[in-house]
């Protein structure tokens, strides 16, 4: 299967400070069949005006209550008609304007459902600044048991598996991603494909990143392995972090030495 348009979905609610650097590093891409989706969820704070300000080139635009997080995610997939879709948050943004490039090479060299790569961690006050690296490059489906999975905004997938299988449970409040990588990639055996490159810069202080929320996505991957038949444990989940930890020791990695090769 050749893939011709990709579809990218940000979802947004009242983040003026980052949503500008989001948008700009996906309309930035070399690869121009791109269909730019925007769910906002019915933002007061002026993300709304700089949505606005973009017109036409952002192709669908909708600002409406939801949910939460992933109700917004799925109302992005529905309105997708791209042969592959791919999720970035309005923090984070990609690493240069050849992303989309490499994913869809990716995809049409490996002839598979779904592509990940490698994220950074960066400083919000210094977007050079790498905090923690994020190595996808250990994934495989037996780590779901030790709450492993690829770095979700680098993740990639055709929209028929979604069509397929499922799209974003709403009743978890963290563990959503979790939940789909498990159904797609462990249950139903998707095929996949590792680009061993960093992809996607996150800002570190998001909502995913507290306390709290760290908290509610242990207790939640918990729930979904136990409904999905995984066989894990509270302590296997734990088992995560001494990567993690791994991952701050990573973080002097020099970004363009790793993404100059495919450029």
């Amino acid at each position: 299967m050749n893939i011709s348009k990709i579809s990218i979905i940000t979802v947004v609610f009242n983040n003026k400070s980052t949503i500008k650097s989001a948008i700009d590093s996906i309309l930035s891409q070399t690869y121009k069949n791109i269909e730019y989706i925007v769910v906002d969820g019915f933002s007061t704070d002026g993300t709304v005006k700089i949505l606005q300000s973009y017109g036409g080139r952002i192709t669908k635009f909708i600002s409406e209550p939801d949910t939460g997080l992933y109700d917004a995610m799925n109302k992005g997939i529905k309105l997708a008609t791209g042969d592959v879709i791919g999720i970035l948050n309005s923090d984070d943004f990609y690493i240069d304007e050849f992303v989309i490039e490499r994913v869809v090479r990716e995809f049409e060299k490996k002839q598979v459902d779904s592509v990940y790569a490698d994220l950074v961690y960066v400083n919000p006050e210094n977007l050079d600044k790498i905090v923690r690296y994020y190595d996808s490059s250990h994934f495989n489906p037996q780590r779901f048991a030790y709450g492993w999975t690829p770095a979700h905004p680098t993740f990639f997938v055709k929209r028929e598996i979604y069509e397929r299988y499922g799209i974003f449970r709403t009743d978890l409040k963290a563990a959503a991603d979790f939940d789909i990588f498990i159904r797609l990639l462990y249950i139903h055996k998707i095929s996949y494909s590792y680009i061993q490159e960093v992809l996607v810069k996150m800002r570190t202080g998001g909502v995913s990143t507290s306390f709290s929320s760290i908290w509610i996505n242990n207790i939640e991957q918990l729930q979904v392995c136990n409904d999905n038949n995984v066989d894990t444990n509270i302590f296997k989940i734990f088992l995560k972090y001494p990567r993690k930890i791994l991952g701050i020791f990573k973080r002097n990695v020099t970004l363009n030495s790793t993404n100059e090769k495919n450029t």
